[in-house]
């Protein structure tokens, strides 16, 4: 049996699972990151956190005694993992070394194991359970779309962002195929004692494994002492008890971002795994094929893995910042989201009247669009377009096709408004929050005539989300004065 795969009657499976994203940082209108002071020495975030974490953490020195180099290893290939589409969109474009070694990491678990380490993820980092339904659809299906454009495969397994759930998202996420989600421990009832999977039921019918993580452990390494000593987590990911799989779950930037150099803990404890005989370094897919799922458990909903109040971060000021000590107010965070979902109703309301006579059902369009809408060349998305409206190609694109890209394009941009970063901070005036306002100018302007008769009704709700700073004023004004940071005005 090959290393990684081992098992047997006392065998103790262990799984790492590293969620990687970031939450999208370039410009609408031209596709480009502008520069991020913040992030200096680097142009921007994206720069500096590539250097720090996806590019150690694909090669990371592993150091014997005195120190001396032993090996270099690329931790994705022995780790569950997940990326962000709109992450691995700037890795194609901007480290293409490092993107060649997130997709060869999980073609090499596919070898060893028969089962990917990487998880699909919804395109834009929403929180799904406060998604309309349709739109919670479309995102799952980007996400499958772009994975599978990406990786060569079907994925097995989904990461639901902040790990957020209700029954309604694990219906969607099982009626697409998906097999499996990671849970937080507070996230089920009961939690299942040995580690394993649980089945869970949806209304719908369907079925979904959901794995729950080791949340004591799990903290101990994003936030705990643990990332000094690889050995010592070894150790402790392996040792007795009931457990028949242990998994720790935390942000991929935990290794060599939040924590300088812990990508090398990372591989020392990969590397002290390997070694170790009956313990298994797998994936949770290549368990659950190997285990299936056997208990089962009900769900807590609304959850989240970064919010004890359910989903509330992301809707109210529920008392969850990232700075407790400031004493900021996050009353904003209601009238941006109240604004943003009045607005993309308007704007579905102009795609589907609009997209109808050019797309036929532009709802189904819309979703089959997730197979280009990673794509770095704009000629891609018309080749989609004009194959979709029956066009040949050998002619200039007409006005029609043209339209027709520009009002899926527009729901893109809908879409990216409630990339959830926007209400995970203290402040409305973060760059977070204009990121997404800036998605909604752009999708304002593609709308056209429609579009402008909307940004009234649209500014008149930002008003009530106000920053904490006097001097920024309101969403509204952060709106209005976007234009200037991003370079563009508002054609409308």
């Amino acid at each position: 049996m090959s290393e990684g795969t081992r098992a047997g009657p006392r065998a103790r499976s262990v799984v790492f699972h590293g969620h990687f994203y970031q939450p999208p940082r370039e410009n609408p209108w031209n596709d480009e990151i502008p520069e991020q002071p913040s992030a200096a020495p680097f142009h921007d975030w994206n720069q500096r956190i590539e250097a720090e974490c996806y590019r150690p953490v694909t090669h990371s020195r592993v150091l014997g005694d005195g120190r001396v180099l032993e090996q270099h290893v690329n931790c994705l290939a022995w780790m569950s993992f997940d990326f962000g589409p709109t992450l691995l969109r700037w890795l194609e474009r901007h480290a293409p070394d490092t993107y060649a070694a997130v997709l060869e990491a999980d073609r090499e678990s596919v070898r060893r194991t028969g089962h990917g380490n990487a998880l699909a993820m919804p395109y834009h980092h929403p929180i799904l359970p406060l998604s309309a339904p349709r739109d919670r659809t479309t995102e799952i299906r980007w996400g499958i779309a772009d994975f599978r454009r990406r990786f060569g495969r079907e994925p097995e397994g989904m990461w639901l962002p902040e790990t957020a759930v209700d029954g309604a998202t694990l219906d969607a996420v099982a009626a697409e195929g998906i097999r499996f989600t990671v849970l937080a421990p507070h996230q089920v009832e009961p939690v299942p004692e040995d580690g394993g999977p649980v089945r869970f039921e949806t209304e719908g019918g369907r079925e979904i494994a959901l794995f729950i993580y080791d949340g004591a452990l799990s903290h101990a390494v994003a936030f705990g002492s643990m990332l000094r000593d690889g050995v010592a987590w070894a150790d402790r990911m392996a040792e007795a008890g009931p457990h028949v799989l242990r998994s720790v779950a935390t942000d991929g930037e935990t290794f060599g971002h939040h924590h300088r150099f812990s990508e090398m803990a990372l591989a020392r404890a990969i590397v002290e795994l390997r070694a170790r005989p009956g313990t298994v370094l797998e994936n949770y897919a290549s368990f659950l094929a190997r285990e299936g799922a056997h208990a089962t458990a009900s769900l807590v909903e609304p959850t989240s893995w970064s919010c004890a109040h359910g989903v509330e971060r992301w809707r109210f000021d529920c008392g969850c910042r990232a700075d407790p000590g400031a004493g900021s107010s996050q009353a904003w965070r209601a009238p941006l989201r109240d604004a943003l979902v009045w607005l993309t109703d308007g704007l579905h309301e102009v795609f589907e009247r609009e997209a109808a006579p050019l797309l036929g059902d532009p709802w189904k369009a819309r979703d089959a669009y997730g197979s280009v809408v990673g794509a770095q060349d704009v000629g891609e998305r018309v080749r989609f377009v004009r194959h979709w409206m029956g066009e040949e190609e050998g002619s200039d694109p007409d006005v029609a096709v043209w339209r027709a890209l520009d009002l899926l394009e527009m729901e893109r941009h809908a879409l990216g408004a409630f990339t959830s970063c926007a209400w995970f901070f203290d402040d409305v005036a973060r760059l977070e929050p204009r990121q997404n306002l800036a998605y909604a100018a752009r999708a304002i302007e593609l709308a056209g005539e429609a579009g402008a008769k909307l940004k009234p009704g649209f500014l008149e709700r930002l008003q009530k989300a106000e920053s904490n700073d006097p001097e920024d004023g309101t969403a509204a004004d952060l709106f209005e004065r976007g234009f200037d940071e991003w370079g563009f005005a508002l054609q409308t």
